[in-house]
């Protein structure tokens, strides 16, 4: 396996007709796409994008537009999308303790994004804007001593298995997650060897688990 090491991102679409009930689903499908990608700290400025980038459609194009919503990595950005069919409804930035109600939510998007934009083509335009990860390569893991030591014992195992190379797949994920059941299947084996309890042993190790991942 060629990228234990790796966090596959592929990128996503969702179209949809742009109406107001329709942003709660997109922000939980955005929360647990960046919860499968490891971006969890970015769940909420990229929840507020999403909501301001589709009401900027609902406001400006018109309820009922059918529309598109991409995310994606840009480099070590995320990069979200909001695609619909009228390049003439070029959105405005506003001043967001302005008054004028138009414009405040690209206000906010540039408030906490890296960067924004409009991307024209015929009969269509993508309103977009990109978030800065902690990333140092797109399909790298978040920073953590935890996760770089899992995935060098993951290496490991991964040579001494029949494993499929890539980084991308349901064939792919399903084989890591084998690999890390050896693992752990292996540890409970030693523990026991050595006197101690494995499930007492677990059930530290979840804990410890849900502990930190509550963390912010």
């Amino acid at each position: 396996m060629d990228c234990i090491g790796c966090m596959p991102r592929t990128a996503w679409k969702r179209p949809f007709l742009a109406e107001a009930q329709e942003v709660a689903q997109l922000r939980r499908s955005l929360r647990h796409h960046l919860d499968r990608w490891g971006l969890h700290e970015l769940s909420e400025a990229a929840q507020l994008c999403v909501s301001e980038l589709v009401t900027n459609v609902i406001k400006h194009v018109g309820p009922g537009t059918p529309t598109t919503l991409t995310v994606c990595m840009s480099g070590t950005r995320l990069r979200i999308e909001v695609h619909d069919p009228d390049p003439r409804a070029l959105p405005t930035l506003t001043d967001a303790t302005s008054d004028a109600e138009a414009g405040r939510g690209l206000a906010l998007i540039d408030a906490v994004a890296d960067r924004w934009g409009v991307d024209l083509a015929p009969g269509r335009k993508a309103t977009w804007c990109e978030l800065r990860t902690s990333l140092t390569k797109a399909d790298g893991h978040t920073p953590g001593p935890r996760v770089a030591r899992a995935a060098n014992v993951l290496g490991l195992y991964a040579r001494g298995m029949q494993l499929p190379t890539g980084s991308q797949g349901r064939l792919w994920t399903t084989a890591v997650a084998e690999a890390a059941i050896h693992v752990i299947a292996d540890l409970l084996h030693w523990l026991g060897a050595h006197g101690l309890d494995p499930d007492e042993v677990l059930e530290r190790a979840q804990t410890h688990f849900q502990v930190d991942a509550e963390r912010p």
